[in-house]
C-alpha cells in the first residue's frame, strides 16, 4: 500500500506541476495556446489521479498530497528551473516529509462514517 500510495502522489504531483508549467509557459512566455490546452488537460488527469488512492478520507488524501507537492516543487525548480535548492528549501522540505507521513500513516481508529469516496 505504501509503494501505490507513493507512486500516486508522485504522479498527481508531476501532473500538477507541469500542467501548471505549461499554463505559466504559455502566458508567460507568448506561446502558442497549445501547450494553455495540454496544460490544461494534464491538470484534470492531475484531479483524476487521486481517486486511484486507497485511503477512505479525502481531505487526508489532499493534505498529505500537499506535503509531497512541496517536495516535488523544490525538485522540480533545481532541475528545471535550475534554482539550486538551499539549506531552508530543504529544512522545510524535511518538516513537510514528517508532516505528511504523520497525517497519512498515524495509527488511528476506523471511520465508520466516511461518505467522500471518488
Amino acid at each position: 500500500m505504501i509503494f501505490r500510495s507513493t507512486f500516486l502522489f508522485i504522479l498527481a504531483g508531476l501532473a500538477e506541476i507541469a500542467g501548471g508549467y505549461f499554463i505559466w509557459i504559455w502566458i508567460r512566455n507568448d506561446v502558442g495556446i497549445m501547450w494553455g490546452v495540454l496544460g490544461g488537460i494534464i491538470l484534470i488527469l492531475y484531479g483524476i489521479i487521486p481517486c486511484f488512492q486507497q485511503f477512505p478520507s479525502f481531505g487526508r488524501i489532499y493534505a498529505a498530497y500537499g506535503g509531497v507537492f512541496v517536495i516535488m516543487s523544490i525538485i522540480w525548480g533545481w532541475w528545471i528551473d535550475g534554482i539550486k535548492p538551499d539549506f531552508y528549501d530543504w529544512f522545510g522540505t524535511l518538516i513537510v516529509l514528517i508532516g505528511t507521513t504523520i497525517v497519512l500513516w498515524a495509527p488511528r481508529k476506523e471511520i465508520d462514517n466516511e461518505v467522500s469516496k471518488c
